[in-house]
């Protein structure tokens, strides 16, 4: 199975404007990101798509092959699947390239993920034959049986019951993003379902369950302090950098 690995990274951000360069124990945070794909022994080939000049100029020092994405596919709104299939094809255009079977989306803001997830996600997706494979962690206490609606100041359940312990609640999971594999097939049948954001993962979506702290995704700047935290926790303060 031929796998590509797509890195996502956009200049425009609501909270951290160009947070896929913001800067991390000195390095950009695409970077880290560049560094896990390429520890991966099961993605064949890797691909930067992206508007950030200054995203492409760090991508490009490292080897790694970039696109620049389209305006219409670089706003907060655009899907990632079509960012995704649009990169496909590129890469398919380019020479000494492979016919893709399947990808990886990675995502730029997410400086920190679990040792070796990357091909646990790959080879699951193979062993399974599953649509796509997702990384997952518990909910925990942000627990929708524990959500409340406010009207000014007065509270209601988001969903009435009588739970109070932790240990009564149904198991719920999030995707944490760390990585995210889908076959080729329904990420382009995907097209004909517009209204459908999830529709490139298919009809056979399998998870792997993670622990909530492996993965941090950076959106704001308190996040990159819990980054940096992280990091620094798992002797990774000065990380060396892996060639692709």
């Amino acid at each position: 199975m031929n796998v590509l690995g797509i890195i996502l990274a956009r200049a425009g951000s609501r909270g951290l404007p160009n947070k896929c360069v913001a800067p991390l124990l000195g390095r950009p945070l695409v970077e880290y990101t560049i560094d896990h794909a390429c520890e991966s022994s099961l993605i064949r080939g890797l691909l930067l798509t992206t508007d950030s000049p200054a995203a492409r100029e760090v991508a490009s020092a490292r080897g790694v092959v970039t696109i620049q994405r389209p305006a219409e596919l670089a706003t907060d709104t655009a899907r990632v699947d079509a960012a995704a299939r649009h990169a496909v094809l590129a890469w398919e255009d380019s020479p000494s390239s492979f016919h893709v079977d399947a990808v990886v989306l990675l995502y730029a803001n997410i400086p920190v993920r679990a040792e070796g997830i990357l091909d646990r996600v790959i080879d699951h997706l193979r062993a399974t034959g599953a649509d796509s494979v997702r990384t997952v962690a518990s909910v925990g206490r942000h627990h929708p049986d524990w959500l409340h609606r406010l009207d000014g100041d007065r509270m209601s359940q988001f969903r009435p019951n009588g739970i109070f312990r932790r240990q009564d609640l149904e198991p719920l999971y999030y995707h944490d993003g760390a990585g995210v594999a889908v076959r080729r097939g329904p990420l382009f049948e995907a097209e004909r379902y517009p209204d459908n954001g999830q529709a490139f993962l298919g009809s056979d979506r399998r998870a792997i369950v993670c622990r909530p702290d492996d993965a941090v995704d950076v959106d704001e700047p308190l996040d990159l302090l819990l980054a940096e935290a992280v990091l620094r926790s798992r002797g990774l303060a000065e990380p060396a950098a892996v060639s692709p």
